[in-house]
């Protein structure tokens, strides 16, 4: 999730388990250690593949942040020496505050690895989208509630416990959301008589009401479009080519197996003039995907590895209203015009 949102669930987690004993100091603490598991990304990495495969790894793991909590805990308590009788209450804040961080971004598509150094599987449910204001607001709202001066605790801790409340009850809703849909993509699949190699659904942007779903199959991919409101004829399925077949000659490169792993299959394969492109196809839309490589060049010699140079692109402003559109209406078409498919 955004770092605002993980500031706000660290300051609302911080206040709820310490806010009755240390005030307003348990959420600005709850809030820098929402955000600490991040700081991986300033993490001088070899190269583009390894930045994208290995953030929200050791940082982001539950076994990690139960060791490394008391001595976190040691520190705090040297830093407010009065509050060292809670020193319990301290550790359950930073941990609490560290692991809730890491398990809402395994809600998200990206991947999160968990039980790292006891594996590097990239947890994701997909049940979020990376920026939700129904799960940012109400917590923001209860956090300056707390951070506000003359105010009572009763009153503090009500709105606090409201906004983790509203927060939890719509990520729950996501998760039966996603179960809708994986329902209803099931069944048109079913229908079209396509069997699913590799599958996953994740939330439009800023949405739970409409999702979008990739499908892999051999040398083809399926974007499909679903909103909560949709009947199963109404789901939107567009189909495009890929040509894995590139990457034969450099398939035993390091790099490429492991963008192959970490995605899960779900890749995308192009030749863009001599250069092969490797896109992450979870992340954006067609013609628009997040994170693109540059993983083989093709030569006259043949094909040779590449760069691994990282690019994105992002789509349009217009795609944003086309989405909120798709919602209430099927026929809204999400696939790319004939002017971008060129760029993609």
């Amino acid at each position: 999730m955004d770092s605002l949102t993980q500031a706000a669930l660290g300051g609302a987690v911080g206040y709820a388990v310490l806010g009755n004993k240390v005030g307003r100091k348990a959420a600005l603490w709850g809030a820098i250690l929402g955000t600490l598991p991040d700081l991986d990304v300033f993490l001088p990495y070899e190269g583009a593949v390894e930045a994208f495969t290995y953030h929200r790894g050791f940082s982001h793991s539950l076994l990690v942040h139960l060791l490394i909590s008391p001595i976190i805990v040691w520190l705090l308590i040297r830093i407010h020496n009065d509050t060292s009788r809670f020193k319990h209450r301290w550790f359950w804040l930073v941990f609490l505050c560290l692991s809730t961080h890491a398990v809402l971004d395994s809600f998200t598509v990206y991947g999160t690895q968990l039980l790292w150094p006891i594996t590097e599987y990239p947890f994701a449910i997909s049940n979020i989208f990376i920026i939700d204001p129904f799960v940012t607001i109400p917590l923001l709202v209860g956090l300056i509630m707390v951070l506000l001066p003359k105010i009572q605790y009763i009153s503090k801790a009500r709105a606090n416990a409201f906004g983790l409340l509203v927060s939890c009850i719509y990520l729950g809703w996501s998760l039966i959301g996603k179960g809708i849909i994986d329902n209803n993509v099931e069944s048109v699949l079913a229908k079209q008589g396509i069997q699913s190699q590799h599958y996953m659904s994740t939330p439009a942007p800023f949405t739970t009401l409409l999702w979008r779903s990739v499908m892999v199959v051999e040398n083809e991919y399926y974007e499909i479009y679903t909103s909560v409101f949709d009947a199963v004829e109404d789901v939107s399925v567009y189909t495009y080519p890929t040509s894995p077949k590139l990457l034969i000659p450099v398939k035993s490169e390091w790099g490429i197996k492991r963008l192959q792993w970490f995605t899960k299959g779900l890749y995308s394969v192009r030749l863009q003039d001599d250069d092969i492109i490797l896109s992450d196809l979870r992340m954006g839309v067609e013609c628009a995907y997040a994170f693109n490589f540059k993983v083989a060049k093709q030569t006259d010699s043949g094909v040779e590895v590449g760069s691994f140079e990282k690019f994105s692109k992002q789509p349009e402003l217009s795609d944003m209203q086309s989405i909120w559109q798709r919602i209430w209406d099927p026929s809204i078409s999400l696939a790319p015009t004939i002017d971008q498919q060129p760029y993609c």
